[in-house]
């Protein structure tokens, strides 16, 4: 377990680190961080967040996800990620979720099973659109992007809606409770999207049983509320979603992805994924460098392009 975890976190730090340095930093980027947007009994929700600071607005918003196995990594994981966004004329913030105690203890402070998870994101995203004239935010253009067990839970906020029963209640006020937590586009690099498989990478599995607290034989219904395909509807307007994978990734496989790119694209959803062929968890150099352009194209086209 631990092994996984540690693979996944520098994954995303790894990816968070190039992406500033392939981008650059801006002296036209104001930064404000540990902003708390959600409360959870007494545990604060701390988000930071990057936007341009010389010109007007309204920008389209970027919420950024960090891995780590749902156990691990930090929302301070994408401090240069969001920097480098705002250089590129965006909103971005990075936040913090709480994380996956050990199976067996009892929950508690910023440690919380599934589906506190996705209920933490999804409170960021109401609370940005709350926020938008202060923070000069298009509240009808906000993506996502996320990497590893961030990228399991972009997807769910691109895919879920408030009928599906996600939403959490960690709201500060009432305006923010009464805004959507929906984003209308997905960047997902190489994140698990059917859970309720069996056959993961050996790695994988205590991440799994210490996320929903039990395995697949006792918690199929949990496992598939927890599954992004389980949202794949054609009765629903499916966000734009780019996915990265590499073929050869021994944590979470590649046919993770091909599977939700088939289950979309059954529904006319509009979807690419790029395959890193001979790829494992994640890439670098020019391949990364490459795979973090494409992201901020795609964020351009369906964001910015009016």
């Amino acid at each position: 377990m631990r092994k996984a975890v540690s693979v996944l976190l520098g994954i995303a730090i790894c990816g968070a680190i190039l992406f500033g340095a392939t981008f650059g930093q801006s002296p036209a980027v104001k930064t404000e961080t540990d902003i708390v947007y959600g409360k959870v009994g007494d545990t604060e929700l701390k988000l930071d967040l990057a936007m341009p600071s010389k010109e007007d607005g309204p920008f389209p918003a970027i919420v950024c996800v960090h891995g780590g196995g749902w156990k691990g990594g930090s929302y301070k994981d994408m401090a240069q990620t969001i920097r480098a966004l705002a250089a590129e004329g965006f909103v971005a913030i990075s936040v913090q979720y709480r994380l996956t105690p050990r199976r067996g203890t009892a929950p508690s402070g910023l440690k919380a099973r599934w589906p506190a998870q996705i209920e933490d994101c999804k409170c960021a995203v109401r609370w940005l659109r709350a926020h938008a004239d202060k923070y000069k935010v298009d509240k009808d253009r906000i993506g996502a992007v996320g990497y590893s067990a961030g990228g399991h839970l972009v997807l769910l906020l691109g895919l879920t809606t408030r009928e599906d029963g996600l939403e959490g209640n960690g709201d500060l006020t009432p305006e923010a409770a009464k805004e959507s937590s929906r984003v209308q586009c997905v960047v997902d690099f190489f994140g698990p999207t059917d859970l309720t498989t069996g056959d993961w990478e050996k790695p994988v599995e205590p991440l799994l049983l210490d996320l929903l607290d039990g395995p697949l034989s006792d918690k199929r219904e949990d496992y598939k509320k927890a599954s992004p395909i389980t949202y794949v509807r054609k009765d629903k307007n499916n966000p734009p979603i780019l996915i990265f994978h590499g073929t050869e990734d021994n944590i979470v496989r590649y046919n993770q992805s091909t599977k939700l790119v088939a289950a979309l694209k059954e529904v006319d959803a509009d979807v690419t994924l790029v395959t890193m062929q001979g790829d494992g968890h994640g890439w670098a150099g020019q391949k990364l460098t490459d795979s973090i352009k494409q992201t901020v194209d795609f964020f351009k086209k369906h964001l910015m392009a009016r």
